[in-house]
């Protein structure tokens, strides 16, 4: 996912978006456990998501103050 894809979305979408892909992260995670998960390079594009939308959401709430 790109930043500026990411810039584009609301607050609430990057909230839900973050929240749709920490439960994905944890499911991979626990595939990753089980031996199940094939690609594990998705836990960490997934990790590195989190923090490309955590990142849009501070730049918006230090702008707002």
């Amino acid at each position: 996912m790109k930043a500026k894809d990411l810039k584009d979305r609301s607050v609430d979408e990057l909230q839900e978006l973050r929240d749709t892909t920490r439960r994905e992260m944890f499911r991979n995670r626990m595939k990753n456990h089980m031996g199940q998960l094939e690609d594990v390079s998705q836990l960490g594009k997934a990790r590195k998501d989190i923090a490309r939308i955590e990142t849009i959401l501070r730049e918006r709430a230090g702008s707002e103050s």
